[in-house]
């Protein structure tokens, strides 16, 4: 019904459950559009133009708007929402929890633990997520444009490495990026003892923090 929206931002509000409202002024008319955190800390200073790609959603009687930084975040969460028991906050929160690409890798791969670390995800909805959406989007990915990697450690030890990470307190998306540039850049062997491949993430990790 609306594809997108391209206005002036005239404010940005942050409300209960990491609610990000923000509101667009469009030809004399302002829109309050709900939008994921990582696009709220992305947008221009009030005053400057912005274009948003939108979701019009009507729950219970009353209409909602949903922002989204590109067709491909937006398309996304609309695959997410049709998932059995997954509403438009648990969709935001994954799409907050890991960058675009990661999402659909982690959902394509039945990541599992990467994607339980969204506020609200558990582990049986997230393996819910993988099995209903995991062969719809190997198909989006190729139109959308993105290119889900394989590489990474051994599916034996993926989960330890994982769990060891992000007990040290670094975020899902900084795990994902960590294991992607150890496989890619380094070269390090799927089947690579598992500590190694922690100390390898740790020292990328270290270094991208300096």
């Amino acid at each position: 019904m609306i594809s997108y929206l391209k206005g002036i931002v005239a404010g940005v509000q942050s409300g209960n459950g990491n609610r990000h409202i923000l509101t667009l002024e469009v030809n004399g008319i302002g829109y309050d559009l709900q939008v994921p955190a990582r696009l709220a800390q992305q947008l221009p200073n009030s005053g400057d133009m912005v274009q948003v790609f939108t979701h019009y959603q009507v729950r219970e009687e009353v209409p909602f708007l949903y922002g989204f930084a590109s067709p491909a975040e937006r398309d996304l969460f609309r695959y997410l929402i049709g998932v059995s028991g997954i509403g438009a906050a648990l969709a935001i929160a994954l799409l907050d929890t890991l960058e675009l690409p990661e999402l659909v890798q982690a959902i394509v791969t039945a990541n599992v633990q990467l994607l339980i670390q969204a506020p609200g995800v558990g582990k049986k909805t997230a393996e819910r997520i993988c099995l209903e959406l995991k062969s719809k989007l190997i198909e989006w990915r190729k139109t959308a444009g993105f290119f889900v990697a394989t590489e990474g450690p051994a599916s034996g030890i993926l989960d330890e490495v994982q769990s060891t990470l992000l007990a040290l307190g670094y975020t899902a998306s900084e795990v994902s990026h960590a294991l992607h540039f150890v496989s890619e850049d380094i070269g390090l062997a799927k089947d690579a003892y598992v500590e190694e491949w922690i100390r390898q993430a740790i020292a990328h990790l270290s270094s991208e923090q300096v």
